[in-house]
């Protein structure tokens, strides 16, 4: 009998901005959206936080247009599946060998925590370096920016990339508040980054086992292609 393969969904833990009062966290539809598409082709999913515990859930992904999109409301209306989102576990108790691919969520809580977590970045390193799918959509794509490997190289340079653009950032007026530009950093990172002449259409890019979604729509895609690179 086959052993079912485990992916392993990586979510915020930071609730809030630093310089603004406004609340964020995890962009629930970027969590379901993606749980929705591996559950349904038989993959294993186990979510956990940079510190464990509850994880805060940006409120404007609770508005009705998005709770209408692709079944978010459903999961949202679930119990036992929102329950998951209180008892997530800490990465730094995660052990790579337990999975065959990792995801990175999104929602703009990300930018405070993910690229601050060292244990983070050396989990992504050894799901890279051992072959594992590596993906990241949206703002989860900055869970990649400080990830080195065994040469000491940046696991992004000379990638291709994508990852939430500076234009839609504006666009959804956060730029006074976050704490830095994605789409720049990545650039200074060496990574070939690319987006969709559309803001916040669906836009995918895959670069060997590393797969990454430019927005929130985009989380659908990632997991199709992680799907298909682990069947």
């Amino acid at each position: 009998m086959a052993v079912r393969k485990r992916i392993l969904v990586v979510v915020t833990s930071a609730g809030e901005y630093k310089r603004v009062g406004f609340r964020t966290g995890l962009w629930l539809g970027e969590l379901t959206h993606f749980w929705d598409v591996a559950e349904e082709a038989g993959f294993g999913l186990v979510i956990a936080s940079i510190e464990g515990g509850d994880v805060p859930i940006d409120p404007e992904s609770l508005s009705h247009e998005f709770l209408a999109d692709l079944g978010t409301g459903k999961r949202y209306a679930d119990r036992e599946y929102m329950d998951l989102l209180q008892r997530t576990v800490s990465i730094s108790d995660v052990d790579a060998a337990d999975y065959d691919a990792i995801y990175l969520t999104g929602g703009h809580g990300v930018m405070f925590d993910f690229p601050q977590s060292r244990e983070l970045a050396k989990l992504i390193a050894e799901f890279y370096e051992s072959g594992k799918v590596v993906s990241a959509v949206c703002h989860g794509v900055t869970g990649l920016l400080n990830v080195e490997l065994a040469d000491g190289g940046h696991l992004i340079k000379d990638k291709d990339i994508t990852g939430f653009s500076w234009h839609e950032e504006e666009l959804a007026q956060r730029g006074e508040a976050v704490p830095f530009n994605l789409q720049e950093e990545l650039v200074s990172r060496g990574a070939n980054y690319s987006l969709t002449d559309q803001p916040f259409a669906p836009y995918v890019v895959e670069t060997g086992h590393l797969v990454t979604g430019q927005n929130p729509g985009s989380a659908k895609g990632v997991a199709e292609a992680v799907v298909k690179q682990l069947s």
